[in-house]
């Protein structure tokens, strides 16, 4: 059975990587490129890409294809570009996934000077398939969650940057990662690290891209700030007048950066927001804001030109105080709210509304900072989080906000 899949993923790598390596075409131009993959990606014919289908499967030998094409060299098992692992576990379960073979894809453009020690670039490739118990469109019927801005879009900057540094190779090796498995647990990224265990000494830090298509008023999140001793200082070299960037500290999370900074390893999460689209149907490529991508895959090529410069002695990893964030449907009750993780004020202020949820039915609206929920303190996400875990469906409670100002009372039904 695994021999007869290996056979088949490797004759269908060979047709892409043949199709892929026809370049009679003119150049594109960067927006054009980021399009191009980002529109295979999330068209339906992928079927949302749910880690352990075909379609999965058929995405990963894609981004094998285009990694060879440009140059970069398999880093996977056996000289391939591939990494399998079983997806195990309570998502994969739900989902009808468990102990189907994933696979993560892994590419390198070997360091000038330090082949040994590495940067590692990574974005899940990965998606929620049909929806089912992953997905935040709440009663809706079972449709085909395409994935444009998670994770297609992180997957088509991870390509960009791939073809980009292939050309101009760093000092240290880059190692570009798409993972598998992530909306079943981070289990790609995790295994992945398992077993390079012995190895995270030699790597300078791991970028993590995931959810960076829908740019707002130029609001960047990144996350990890605090995971080593040199990103404040790394950052603000970098001149950018179209970026604002919010610095979160914490290296903890919902993301494959998890993974790598629960190993030691110093991360950045760069992240444009959570939006109502976010595990819905509607998380379509015509949203995409290709304006903005381009402008974080710069921001992002430029620090890893900054750290290139550095050596690996002089970057420390420092673990966050933060309390891990947990699923935004924790305890089997949700408000209906997308959080903004820029906001740094006391509370937790809300960047959108999902119609029918609790929130909208009890008036809230985005900008509204909750203070408290029943005898609960809300100082931010994270207590947020904590204080939902109390709370089941049916429960009625009083939750407090602040609008314009003003403190307003709301009754919140679950």
């Amino acid at each position: 059975m695994v021999k007869s899949h290996f056979f088949l993923l490797t004759a269908l790598f060979f047709l892409l990587t043949f199709t892929a390596c026809q370049d009679n075409e003119p150049r594109l131009s960067d927006q054009e490129f980021l399009s191009e993959h980002l529109s295979w990606l999330s068209d339906p014919e992928r079927g949302g890409r749910l880690a352990g289908s075909p379609e999965e499967a058929e995405a990963a030998v894609y981004i094998a294809s285009r990694f060879e094409k440009y140059g970069l060299l398999p880093a996977g098992e056996d000289e391939t570009f591939f990494q399998h692992f079983t997806l195990r576990g309570p998502v994969a379960s739900m989902l009808g996934a468990e102990e189907r073979i994933s696979r993560n894809v892994i590419a390198a453009v070997p360091g000038k000077r330090y082949s040994d020690r590495k940067i590692i670039i990574g974005a899940h490739y990965d998606g929620q398939g049909m929806g089912g118990q992953i997905s935040m469109d709440l009663g809706g019927e079972p449709a085909i969650h395409p994935g444009a801005d998670d994770n297609a879009s992180g997957t088509a900057g991870l390509l960009w940057l791939a073809r980009h540094f292939a050309a101009s190779p760093a000092d240290h090796t880059l190692l570009f990662a798409a993972f598998s498995g992530e909306e079943m647990g981070l289990l790609g990224s995790r295994y992945y690290v398992e077993s390079q265990r012995e190895n995270l000494d030699r790597v300078l830090a791991m970028i993590n891209l995931d959810m960076i298509g829908r740019l707002t008023d130029g609001n960047l999140t990144l996350f990890g700030t605090g995971t080593s001793n040199v990103w404040d200082h790394l950052l603000e070299q970098i001149v950018s007048d179209s970026l604002t960037i919010s610095k979160v500290e914490t290296g903890s999370g919902s993301s494959d950066h998890a993974s790598f900074y629960d190993a030691g390893v110093p991360v950045l999460h760069y992240f444009t927001g959570v939006h109502q689209d976010y595990h819905t149907p509607a998380d379509l490529e015509e949203k995409i804001n290709y304006d903005g991508m381009e402008l974080i895959l710069n921001h992002i090529t430029e620090l890893i030109g900054d750290l290139d410069e550095m050596d690996l002695s002089e970057i420390e990893f420092r673990p966050s105080t933060d309390p891990r964030p947990q699923s935004m449907r924790s305890g089997g009750v949700t408000l209906g709210v997308m959080p903004d993780y820029s906001f740094s004020g006391n509370g937790f202020r809300i960047d959108g509304v999902r119609e029918g949820q609790p929130a909208e039915l009890a008036g809230m609206m985005r900008g509204d900072i909750i203070i408290r929920m029943d005898e609960t303190e809300i100082r931010d996400i994270y207590t947020y989080m904590e204080a939902l875990q109390h709370f089941e469906p049916g429960d009625e409670i009083l939750l407090y906000a602040i609008r314009e100002g003003e403190e307003r009372e709301f009754f919140i039904i679950f």
